[in-house]
């Protein structure tokens, strides 16, 4: 699939949002690009993301693992295209976790996907519980990296659509000097 086909599929679902937003990490945006909107529609999601998947083919996956909310459909869509189990990691009193029975071998071979990367805080969480249950993280993979691969997470990481937008710490957002009301369209409460 060309960049320009995943771009229409992104533009066809509307994920790309303009105004000012209050990002997961705290920072400030005037760009946003909300992954969910692809989500909601099986076909579009099922194309993307086995392109994402088509990326780690190679790999040996035994598990594919994200970060609730945004990581969990795509955990799912990745998996089924690798033919490997899916799970994924929430918050439970602020801290990344496993729940709800699952769980990590030692050795098992885990690919951590997630909608959006931006800082990768959220994605450095679920390696980090990943390696605490002596599983092997064989790669990343996200649906858009807003760093523009400015983030390492020490494996292999591919994204469908590689973005740099750009963000402020909110005591330095120009939005906001504007006096421009801010949305706060993620899942995470700050």
């Amino acid at each position: 699939m060309t960049r320009e086909e995943i771009q229409e599929i992104f533009e066809k679902a509307g994920v790309l949002l303009t105004g000012h937003f209050i990002l997961t990490s705290g920072r400030h945006s005037e760009k946003y690009l909300q992954c969910a909107r692809l989500l909601q529609y099986p076909k579009l999601a099922e194309k993307a993301l086995k392109e994402l998947a088509q990326n780690f083919r190679e790999s040996k996956v035994d598990t594919v693992i994200g970060p609730a909310i945004g990581g969990i459909i795509v955990a799912y869509e990745v998996a089924r295209a690798l033919g490997a189990r899916a799970i994924f990691a929430e918050r439970e009193n602020d801290v990344m976790t496993l729940r709800r029975g699952f769980s990590i071998e030692p050795g098992e071979c885990v690919l951590v996907v997630e909608d959006v990367v931006t800082t990768g805080g959220s994605v450095k969480e679920v390696i980090d519980i990943v390696r605490s249950c002596g599983g092997e993280v064989v790669g990343v993979g996200a649906l858009v990296d807003r760093s523009a691969g400015k983030v390492d997470f020490g494996v292999p990481f591919y994204s469908l659509l590689s973005m740099e937008v750009e963000s402020y710490p909110p005591e330095e957002c120009p939005l906001c000097r504007k006096g421009l009301p801010a949305q706060k369209p993620g899942s995470r409460k700050l």
